[in-house]
């Protein structure tokens, strides 16, 4: 489009770069957002948060000024955060947009985890996607990379004075795109479970597999892989130090997963009794204290004391009424009322295949909006 057919502001508008703005919502700063994105755009994937007013009134509805309607759409009690627009109030502009939103990723130690060495867990607000570096000081491994952030990972690592030497996937992902080829590039040892690589990955050569049972050693920490399918049929966990378990896709700490990204409708049931099955008897027979830390985490989810979306097995044994249904009532839960699947799911499965290959700025776009890898939330949990 014509830049000129935009008209350009009296003033200069103030930004606020996405970090910012993140510890705003984290403190619960009454905020007022008003996306001028495309509606399709906005229902998509938009800003959430408990302090957040949101409207969106699409930027092409104001390009001939702003009418009574939307002005009383402001209010002006509160700062306002406007995303590609700029002008009036008390307002401030997402310095790059959604996009930057997108770039933002933070790390936090998993304080309460008890096992060797040291456990990360990096968040991915925009998308709710989790990540976990755990080393000993000197060797580390990361869990479930994302490529956009490979680069990331070796230089925190390299910070640290750590050598990374493993990347596991916990599944063949399907909501963002794998970091596990990206890191082999800088010479770290990829890992995807045995039964994701008898999906069809390309080259599978490249990767070590990992079958239920097998033990990796991270200096001083011990990873096991816990084959755990439900999600998918090559879901697996990995126990970190015997303290901790990075469970992907298969149980979050608000939710469970959703059956049917690789099973289809048709096979949704089926792939739902798998994850009950592994639910009772992979996951829940460890200890209490044992860490629980998941592939994501959606805006139902409460951060621990630490800042983590971990939770222990006992806080989600004793709060998630899903983990103590019997089959046939956690089957009929999760397969109630699904939300959409993730935005060009189909598209990124056959990218962590290796059966397609966007560049690094295709892979990014690919992977914006929500990852909606779990159950609704709804009657998960009791109050």
């Amino acid at each position: 489009m014509d830049a000129d057919l935009f008209p350009e502001a009296d003033v200069e508008a103030p930004t606020v770069d996405a970090a910012t703005l993140r510890a705003r919502m984290d403190d619960g700063e009454p905020l007022f957002v008003l996306d001028t994105r495309a509606p399709n755009e906005f229902e998509e994937w938009h800003l959430e948060g408990e302090s957040l007013d949101v409207a969106n009134v699409p930027y092409f509805d104001l390009l001939e000024g702003i009418d009574e309607e939307t002005l009383a759409l402001v209010p002006d009690d509160r700062p306002v955060v406007v995303l590609c627009a700029k002008g009036g109030y008390d307002v401030s502009h997402l310095e790059g947009g959604m996009n930057a939103w997108a770039e933002l990723y933070e790390a936090e130690e998993v304080s309460r985890y008890d096992g060797p060495g040291t456990l990360v867990q990096y968040r991915r607000p925009s998308s709710g996607c989790l990540s976990y570096l755990v080393h000993d000081g000197e060797v580390g491994a990361v869990v479930d990379p994302l490529r956009a952030f490979a680069d990331r990972y070796v230089e925190d690592a390299e910070a640290l004075g750590v050598d990374l030497r493993y990347a596991f996937d916990t599944h063949v992902h399907a909501d963002h795109v794998s970091g596990a080829r990206s890191l082999a590039d800088h010479g770290v040892e990829p890992v995807v479970p045995a039964p994701a690589a008898d999906r069809g990955i390309e080259d599978v050569d490249a990767f070590t597999t990992a079958t239920d049972g097998d033990a990796f050693e991270v200096g001083d920490v011990t990873v096991e892989a816990l084959h755990a399918p439900g999600h998918t049929t090559g879901m697996t966990a990995y126990r970190v130090g015997g303290a901790a378990l990075m469970t992907g896709d298969g149980l979050f700490v608000e939710s469970v997963a959703r059956p049917d990204l690789e099973a289809g409708d048709d096979g949704a049931p089926e792939a739902a009794e798998a994850l009950y099955a592994s639910l009772q008897s992979v996951v829940l027979p460890h200890d209490d204290d044992v860490v629980v830390g998941g592939a994501h985490y959606s805006d139902a989810a409460e951060p621990a004391a630490d800042g983590t979306y971990t939770a222990t097995i006992g806080e989600l044994r004793a709060d998630m009424d899903a983990l103590s249904m019997d089959r046939e009532d956690f089957v009929d839960l999760i397969l109630a009322d699904m939300p959409p699947r993730p935005a060009n799911f189909e598209t990124i499965i056959e990218t962590n295949l290796g059966k397609a290959s966007p560049d690094d700025e295709e892979a990014f776009q690919l992977e914006l909006g929500p990852n909606n890898c779990a159950a609704s939330q709804d009657a998960m949990t009791g109050d």
